[in-house]
């Protein structure tokens, strides 16, 4: 069957946008040989390719083509810019290396140094540099965006990695065992009212949740301003508790807060538990150092009789918590940019957080009033049932109920 200009041109009009530049030489030189006399002149005329590109791809083809996967010859296309513009690789290392931050001499000493500014500080030596090139050559030079990284403990606190391999053996003895294992802490104390709250959800166009204009809290409200979440995570069962209060951050709500996750969920899912692992940060409510902290947790063991364990995560290191990054990371994601009128609606928003790694959450507002600043005396603390551990007893210890062997 002979093949019609027509067909020839519809032929390529479909396969021409697909191919690259080797493959279409090919596909053109196969053709115009398979066609014999005046092929060439009849491929040129239906697939729109050059005169000199044809004649190319019938010489190709005459010399026998074999698969490769690039299109073009070695050598082919621009030369790079580093090649073109000697020193241009260097200058641009002057700029952005660690040893020439503190040199009064550097350029960017005292700005930022986006790819943009490090263009434009290029151009100001003599170069040409883009910003996207000068992105491409510094990933080619081992550079990458890095966010300051707290690290520098000092000498205060030499045993900071020994205290985190001390804390990972002892959760993971006590998860292998199936015991409850919980991290604690307080999240960030919230503004109840309508109030702006970050992040942004989806609403009808042009009709934002409207708030006030400024983040003070009303005075009229006193202490009530403010809701104080207190979460408790169990770790082993990725599910958390968390007490919503409006009165004080004190170490008595925070082991009201346990409690409350103990007689409602932990009780249940360990019924054979004689012993409670908390990892609690090294600060705040429930510090290592609050001696309330303590007291009311000594109380808290008489009452379940649970032996309780508690090893702090070490100075500096409160992000590093489980409950940060696997429960309140979460919630405040939840609630995104929707503001916090009063305490049910914060509880609400607690309780529905959830996550496709199966978290599931439950909220309950405590109404109780905590006193701040008690305070326990040497004597009250010599009468504790507290065993402080081998290693770093004031971060590692455990509290037994009465009559509990050792």
């Amino acid at each position: 069957m002979e093949l019609s200009a027509e067909a020839a041109r519809a032929f390529f009009d479909v396969v021409m946008p697909h191919l690259g530049e080797r493959q279409r030489r090919v596909a053109t030189g196969a053709m115009a040989e398979a066609l014999g006399r005046g092929g060439q002149a009849f491929v040129v005329e239906a697939s729109g390719i050059s005169t000199s590109t044809m004649s190319r791809a019938v010489r190709e083809v005459r010399a026998g083509v074999e698969p490769c996967e690039r299109q073009r010859a070695v050598g082919g296309g621009d030369r790079p810019a580093a090649v073109k513009q000697p020193g241009l690789v260097e200058a641009l290392d002057e700029l952005v290396h660690p040893s020439t931050r503190g040199s009064p001499m550097s350029p960017l000493r005292w700005t930022l140094k986006s790819t943009y500014q490090l263009s434009r500080e290029l151009a100001a030596q003599g170069f040409k540099a883009s910003a996207e090139l000068v992105r491409r050559l510094l990933g080619q030079m081992g550079y990458s965006l890095q966010a300051t990284a707290k690290q520098n403990e000092g000498a205060s606190h030499p045993d900071r990695d020994g205290q985190f391999s001390y804390l990972n053996a002892a959760v993971a003895g006590r998860l292998a065992a199936g015991e409850p294992v919980i991290s604690v802490d307080t999240k960030k104390k919230e503004l109840i009212g309508r109030y702006a709250n970050g992040g942004a959800e989806w609403q009808p166009a042009g009709e934002p949740e409207r708030v006030g204009v400024h983040d003070f809290a009303d005075r009229a409200l006193g202490e009530f301003a403010k809701a104080i979440p207190y979460g408790v995570y169990d770790v082993a069962n990725n599910a958390g508790w968390v007490s919503v209060g409006d009165c004080a951050d004190t170490a008595e709500f925070a082991v009201e807060s346990i409690r409350r996750w103990w007689n409602t969920l932990g009780r249940e899912r360990f019924p054979q538990a004689t012993r409670l692992l908390i990892t609690a940060d090294a600060g705040g409510s429930n510090g290592y150092r609050p001696r309330a902290w303590k007291w009311f947790l000594a109380q808290l063991a008489a009452e379940t009789g649970l032996e309780i364990t508690v090893v702090h995560y070490p100075p500096g290191t409160s992000k590093w918590n489980k409950i940060e990054h696997r429960l309140f990371s979460y919630i405040s994601m939840n609630w995104r940019g929707r503001p916090l009128t009063d305490i049910a609606t914060i509880v609400e928003l607690i309780a529905s957080t959830t996550t496709q790694a199966g978290l599931t959450v439950q909220a309950a507002y405590d109404p109780n009033w905590y006193q701040r600043g008690i305070k326990i005396t040497d004597t009250q603390m010599r009468q504790l049932p507290l065993q402080p551990h081998h290693w770093h007893g004031e971060w590692n210890y455990t509290i037994t109920p009465p009559n509990h062997a050792t």
